[in-house]
């Protein structure tokens, strides 16, 4: 019985730190006590529990209880403890799974990508990349993914020290061209590399966020250009952009 009631306290408790963390100007015992159907005498001592512990904090002047900060130093060590690597991991394999090609994970450092990760699928594609490699982001899906969400400034900045040097045929060296092509990349939502890093090499990427809502890496799918068709793009884009939205919210990102 006394686990029963101990159990049933804290069930009480989380209620309360949900229902006061949707009003931004605090609950008062009262509302708290008709909202939830609990009598004030207990709806006080759950809160002064709160309150001893700092998880909800009373305003002075009102009486009304909102969240403590407590709840910012635990998310906040939670959001440094997130690995990036393993919150992508299962999607990744989703992804290698769905569509039997090379998945790559990289991150945004000093005007380039990294790769982090990457899984080989079961068809045979002979790429550069692997782990730890660096590569541009101008001729990458993964760096204009990254390129396309990051302050104008920075992108200028980018493009100045680094240029917009040529890989195939196909790589975008036209500045203005390349400005508008990130344009249409935020506004689809993916970027593509249409051999313009690797001949016969075609690649769909999308941008991953964090808690602060700031790109911070990409993902993508590659493949040779008899399987990645422009048909076939279009199918992938349906399963990338959602995939970039749940890793994206591993993160801590809230759209």
């Amino acid at each position: 019985m006394e686990r029963e009631n101990m159990v049933k306290s804290v069930s009480r408790a989380l209620d309360i730190i949900n229902l006061v963390s949707l009003k931004k100007d605090g609950l008062g015992v009262t509302e708290i006590s008709n909202q939830m159907d609990i009598n004030k005498s207990s709806v006080y001592r759950i809160l002064s529990t709160l309150v001893k512990y700092g998880y909800i904090d009373q305003d002075q002047e009102t009486g009304r209880y909102k969240l403590g900060y407590r709840f910012l130093e635990i998310s906040s060590k939670l959001l440094e403890s997130i690995d990036l690597r393993s919150e992508a991991r299962p999607y990744l394999q989703e992804l290698e799974k769905e569509t039997n090609e090379v998945i790559h994970l990289v991150v945004y450092d000093q005007g380039e990508v990294v790769y982090i990760e990457k899984l080989e699928g079961n068809e045979t594609l002979r790429m550069h990349s692997k782990v730890g490699k660096r590569a541009p982001m101008h001729c990458t899906s993964v760096g204009k993914a990254i390129l396309a969400h990051l302050p104008k400034n920075d992108v200028l900045d980018i493009l100045e020290r680094k240029g917009l040097p040529l890989h195939t045929e196909h790589t975008i060296t036209d500045e203005e061209e390349f400005l508008q092509e990130l344009h249409k990349i935020k506004q689809n939502g993916y970027a593509l590399d249409l051999e313009e890093n690797e001949y016969g090499i075609r690649c769909i990427a999308v941008p991953i966020f964090d808690h602060l809502g700031k790109v911070v890496a990409a993902v993508s799918i590659s493949g040779p250009t008899i399987r990645m068709t422009d048909e076939r793009i279009e199918q992938l884009k349906n399963s990338m952009i959602p995939i970039g939205h749940k890793i994206s919210a591993r993160l801590g990102y809230k759209k």
